[in-house]
């Protein structure tokens, strides 16, 4: 596919070709920045439409029972628990990704105090460096309540550090900034050889490569809903316990949706049994019913070939922008940080530029290529590194979504990237200024 006719021939024979017309794509965009924000469903605008007008303005608060508001989340979690190597039951869309982890990541603590601090006191929480910010964030205030120490780590350090010290493991399935895939299986396996319970963010991994928690025998996970899930922005997330564990657990968010008898209304809080003892407060139906328009793809999705497809255009879409970056963009200071290997790469390649001034004369530029490119209609997005050359750079990223990304926008994204680069564009002062969201 080193032409664009040859992409667009790829693309004619594509199994997965008929899922793009499920989204309502702008003409003139190349979106590859699916891996922060999903495109809109085009059942999204008339499914909220309905649940306003209708269930909520005509069925007003009888369409808890009526619409089944009641049950939303757990219908949705057993919808989508197929696709992260879950059971029915094992899955609810509730609240954001911060909090349920906070939820999972506290049960773990008090679990490993609990039951695997024999013989000696289990006084670490260990994660990436290069996490994402709001994992560490959270692990670092569950820590200081429970005196543990938050130790972070680079990834290839990772072996060495699961000692019998440690309590909990936090890891990304799929790296935010630069798309590495952990071997979830192998990675579990030896947390559990030191008596280390593992939790999982999948984020950047849930709807784009497979998982499978069961089958890793994973202890918790978590991941957002508005990525690669297409239900919106801020839309609700999902927490997976295993079963083993469920209910083990007391709410340190103990609200009257994961009570076990919500409407008795009861002084005292007795959690319910299941998953949903990790619900808190009451749930956001609008948002929920935006979010079954995205998981609805998902469904539509088995009859093409379910995640065997999708993983496999998703690798072919990667391979083919990596080539021709560097075949096309060779001699502009591009380097690749996201791994070559398939089986630790996810649904994204993440680029750093080593040469050129960027914002006052600082950093690498990579944020004015990336403002250049969205400028052209190519919407990717930009990471910032530490301002160093270690393994902390800054990152141009693109997310490769399967459901609707051609490899004809391959063949063009690149493209205008190379134009950018050879023109020099990007040092214009409009694509040096600094916006809140980048």
């Amino acid at each position: 596919m080193t032409t664009l006719e040859a992409c667009r021939d790829v693309d004619q024979q594509e199994p997965l070709a008929p899922l793009r017309h499920l989204f309502d794509l702008p003409d003139g965009v190349i979106y590859l920045d699916g891996n922060s924000l999903g495109p809109l469903p085009k059942a999204t605008a008339a499914r909220v439409a309905d649940v306003v007008q209708r269930e909520w303005g005509q069925g007003l608060i009888r369409s808890w029972n009526d619409a089944g508001w009641i049950d939303l989340p757990q219908r949705l979690g057993d919808q989508f628990a197929p696709w992260i190597g879950a059971k029915p039951g094992e899955v609810v869309f509730t609240d954001t990704t911060s909090v349920n982890l906070y939820k999972v990541l506290s049960a773990a603590i008090r679990l490993s105090q609990q039951e695997f601090s024999d013989p000696a006191p289990r006084t670490k929480v260990i994660s990436e460096r290069s996490n994402f910010p709001t994992d560490l964030y959270i692990a670092e205030s569950l820590c200081k309540q429970h005196n543990l120490e938050l130790v972070l780590i680079e990834p290839e350090e990772l072996p060495a550090c699961l000692t019998t010290d440690v309590a909990v493991l936090l890891l990304s399935h799929v790296n935010y900034r630069t798309g590495h895939m952990h071997d979830m299986t192998q990675v579990t396996r030896d947390a559990h050889a030191q008596g280390v319970l593992t939790v999982w963010d999948l984020a950047h991994a849930a709807g784009a490569v497979p998982v499978d928690l069961n089958a890793a025998n994973a202890d918790y996970a978590v991941g957002c809903s508005y990525k690669y899930l297409n239900g919106g922005p801020g839309a609700p997330a999902f927490v997976w316990v295993h079963a083993r564990h469920t209910d083990k657990f007391w709410q340190p968010l103990s609200g009257w949706f994961g009570h076990a008898e919500q409407f008795a209304f009861t002084s005292d809080y007795q959690p319910a049994a299941g998953i949903r003892r990790y619900m808190c407060g009451t749930q956001p139906m609008i948002a929920l019913s935006a979010l079954q328009c995205g998981l609805d793809i998902f469904s539509e999705a088995e009859k093409y070939g379910g995640m065997t497809a999708l993983r496999r255009k998703s690798i072919a879409l990667t391979d083919l922008f990596i080539e021709l970056v560097e075949t096309r963009c060779a001699g502009y200071g591009l380097g690749l940080a996201t791994p070559r290997d398939i089986f630790a790469r996810g649904s994204q390649v993440c680029l750093t530029r080593d040469d050129g001034a960027g914002v006052d004369g600082q950093g690498s530029g990579a944020y004015a290529i990336v403002q250049a490119l969205i400028a052209r209609g190519v919407i990717g997005d930009f990471r910032k590194g530490d301002g160093g050359n270690g393994p902390h750079k800054d990152i141009l990223r693109f997310g490769f979504t399967p459901l609707y990304t051609r490899f004809e926008d391959v063949w063009n994204a690149v493209e205008h990237l190379r134009q950018v680069l050879e023109s020099g564009e990007w040092q214009k002062p409009e694509f040096n200024r600094i916006h809140a969201v980048t």
